[in-house]
């Protein structure tokens, strides 16, 4: 593919890392069970794509998210892929233990940013949510794992509304004091903005956070997730949660729609010069297969315009 032309912006990082959720976070809010081989199929194809960090699933009670209940035969089937980091999420002390049983190197804690979604989604205080992941993650750093961190709502609540800078800001740090070794600052229910970003990430450096520890996680509930990415990437930011296809919501936040498609992410970083690592036709092929998996069109812009266009290829031929 000769398109789209790269015309590199001044100042943006030279190399991106896409940190793919698709096979976790973009699958788990599907209301009809995907079977465990079509998932694992998934993440080698996204593997095969190029992409190198790669969500695998979640070690959540299965009452909660019913979708990944097969998380202990889902890893041990991907697992032994080269060069491709599987990180998985652990809620805590007992999901660390089976993700430690299974040989997992990277795990990741899902923390709020408010009270209400705090309450919501793990049926506790902001407080009393951190002071049970403490232990998870001081565990996690003594058995040598890499540690996520996940802030949800750092932008907006629907309980809340507008949420202070400060208060995302106390959650971070009190998530890098544990130990964690990245941070993924969510944008659960879409509603960020480019000055805001800009604002949030500049009030971080200034209370010690450093960006090479930041990554954004944006949903484009109102078409504002690649502006997002890149005021970003403006500020130095290199890691990029997407979902390949634009799959994912939240089960716990009624207005949250899908992730930034990881294909749209990549048709803008290819336009800008900047290098993934990633074959974006192949992607396009696994989130087009996985659309067919599921029985629905993929929601990802560029998938619908490349797939149009391999079909108006065969029909020419």
């Amino acid at each position: 593919m000769t398109l789209p032309m790269a015309v590199p912006a001044a100042e943006l990082p030279a190399r991106v890392r896409i940190h793919e959720v698709g096979a976790r976070d973009g699958l788990q809010n599907e209301k009809s069970t995907v079977p465990t081989e079509v998932k694992a199929e998934f993440v080698r194809r996204l593997a095969e794509a190029g992409l190198t960090t790669i969500e695998a699933t979640s070690f959540v009670h299965p009452k909660w998210v019913p979708q990944l209940a097969d998380a202990e035969q889902l890893f041990p089937l991907v697992s032994g892929l080269q060069g491709v980091h599987l990180p998985v999420l652990v809620p805590n002390s007992r999901g660390l233990d089976r993700a430690l049983a299974l040989g997992a190197r990277r795990v990741a804690v899902f923390a709020s940013a408010t009270e209400s979604f705090a309450k919501a989604n793990l049926n506790r205080t902001l407080d009393e949510s951190l002071a049970v992941f403490d232990p998870v993650v001081r565990r996690a750093k003594d058995e040598g794992l890499h540690v996520r961190g996940y802030v949800s709502m750092c932008f907006g609540d629907p309980w809340e509304g507008a949420v202070p800078l400060h208060q995302v800001v106390r959650v971070c740090k009190a998530l890098r004091e544990m130990g964690c070794d990245e941070l993924s600052l969510g944008d659960t229910i879409g509603v960020a903005t480019p000055g805001h970003v800009l604002e949030l990430l500049s009030l971080l450096n200034e209370e010690g956070v450093p960006t090479n520890v930041i990554g954004v996680h944006f949903h484009d509930t109102y078409g504002q997730a690649l502006a997002n990415t890149y005021a970003a990437l403006q500020h130095g930011v290199t890691t990029i949660d997407a979902s390949a296809g634009g799959l994912g919501g939240c089960p716990y936040a009624k207005s949250a729609t899908g992730n930034l498609a990881t294909e749209d992410l990549l048709w803008m970083l290819r336009g800008l010069g900047i290098d993934t690592g990633v074959d974006l036709d192949r992607l396009v092929a696994t989130s087009a297969w996985m659309a067919e998996q599921l029985g629905r069109p993929s929601p990802s812009r560029t998938v619908r315009a490349l797939s149009h266009e391999d079909h108006e290829d065969h029909k020419e031929q």
